[in-house]
């Protein structure tokens, strides 16, 4: 799988506690691996973002990311729930 990390998403990582980017690291392997695993609660969004899905981090963390193609997911952004009022 191909991943593409969206200009937002590497400054809003770069933004995160310590403990959120570790939780991010572990959470991305199972993505790679299987983006509908379970333990990642990914869902689609609705309303101005229903063209996107959503996995779950810890401590109410978002993780923002469309499919661009069959094997390609471009990262879009992440942080609190609070993200999608900010886009």
């Amino acid at each position: 799988m191909n991943i593409n990390l969206s200009t937002r998403f590497t400054r809003a990582y770069k933004r995160l506690p310590s403990h959120i980017q570790d939780d991010f690291d572990k959470k991305i392997t199972i993505f790679i691996k299987n983006p509908h695993h379970s333990s990642l609660k990914a869902h689609k969004l609705k309303g101005k973002y229903q063209t996107c899905l959503s996995f779950r981090l810890r401590d109410g963390y978002r993780v923002l990311f469309e499919f661009s193609a069959p094997d390609t997911v471009d990262l879009l952004d992440i942080g609190s729930h609070d993200l999608y009022k900010k886009r």
